[in-house]
C-alpha cells in the first residue's frame, strides 16, 4: 500500500516533483510521551547544587532554657554583642540554617526507556505534518501551504543569509520569522555573549541530511535553527515540550528517515 505523497519544492517555491512520505509520518500523536522525552533531555543539563553543611551554624547561640518567658530557640549570648539575645541557628531565624537544603547527592536527571524515547521522536516528527498542531503552537502558516514542507537538496548548499531569507519568503515561511522578531524582549543587561539577555519565540527548524554551509548561512536569521537528521531529537522538534514546530525538510533528510 502506497503512503502519502508530498510536493518537493525548489528554493523559489515552485513544485519540482512529488515523493512518497516515510511511514514515520503516520506515527500516532503522543504529546505525553514527547513531553517526557523533552523533560528527560533537559534534566541531563541540570547542574547539581547543594549547601555548605555548616551554613547558618557558625554561631555560639544556645537556648536560655525555661523560666525566662522567652521561646526556647537558640539565642546569641553576651551583653555587648550586636545580636545579643537574638534568635539564631534554628530554621526560620535571621541568618539561621535552612530546614531542608538541597544536596548534591540528589539525582536530578530523569531516565527514559530507549523504545519510549524513539516513540517520542517519531511522534514529534509526525506532528510537524499536522497543520492544526503546528498552528496551535503559534506558527504562522500561509494559505495553501502543505505540510510537511519538503525542499530540494539545494537548500543544504545555501552560503549566505540572504539566500536563506529569499528561500523562506518563497516558501511562505518568512511570516513566522517576522513573528519571532516582534516577540523579542530584552531582560536585564545584555552580555557580550551572543543571544544572552534576549528572549524570543521559537522560529522554523531546518532539517538537512548534512550541514554543508546552511548552518552558518542561517545563523543570523532570528529564531531559525538548523540540525542534521542524525542529530535530530525530541527537544528540537518540540521546544518547551510543545510539539508541532514548523519544520522545513530537505529531500535527502526525508529519505534518510526510513533508515
Amino acid at each position: 500500500m502506497a503512503g502519502r505523497t508530498v510536493d518537493v519544492l525548489a528554493m523559489d517555491g515552485k513544485k519540482v516533483r512529488t515523493m512518497v512520505l516515510p511511514r514515520v509520518f503516520d506515527t500516532v500523536f503522543r504529546p505525553d510521551v514527547i513531553r517526557r522525552a523533552v523533560i528527560a533531555a533537559q534534566s541531563h543539563r541540570f547542574q547539581p547544587k547543594g549547601r555548605d553543611p555548616m551554613a547558618g551554624k557558625r554561631t555560639s547561640a544556645e537556648s536560655f532554657g525555661v523560666g525566662h518567658a522567652l521561646a526556647r530557640v537558640p539565642r546569641v549570648r553576651g551583653e555587648r554583642h550586636p545580636r545579643a539575645s537574638m534568635a539564631a541557628f534554628a530554621p526560620s531565624t535571621v541568618k539561621g540554617r535552612v530546614t531542608h537544603p538541597p544536596r548534591v547527592e540528589k539525582s536530578v536527571s530523569k531516565e527514559m526507556n530507549a523504545k519510549e524515547r524513539r516513540l517520542a521522536i517519531k511522534s514529534a516528527i509526525a506532528a510537524t505534518a499536522m497543520r492544526e498542531v503546528v498552528k496551535n503552537r503559534g506558527h504562522i502558516l500561509t494559505e495553501g501551504m502543505s505540510l510537511p514542507l519538503v525542499v530540494s537538496d539545494e537548500i543544504e548548499n545555501a552560503k549566505k543569509a540572504n539566500d536563506v531569507k529569499d528561500a523562506m519568503r518563497s516558501l511562505g515561511v518568512w511570516g513566522d520569522v517576522v513573528r519571532v522578531l516582534r516577540s523579542r524582549k530584552t531582560r536585564g543587561r545584555r552580555s557580550h555573549t551572543r543571544g544572552k539577555g534576549i528572549r524570543q519565540a521559537v522560529g522554523p527548524l531546518i532539517v538537512v541530511s548534512k550541514d554543508e554551509s546552511i548552518g552558518k548561512a542561517a545563523r543570523n536569521v532570528p529564531g531559525v535553527d538548523v540540525v542534521a537528521i542524525r542529530s535530530l531529537g525530541a527537544e528540537m522538534l518540540a521546544p518547551g515540550a510543545h510539539p508541532g514546530r514548523l519544520t522545513v525538510w530537505s529531500e535527502s533528510a526525508v529519505k534518510l528517515l526510513d533508515k
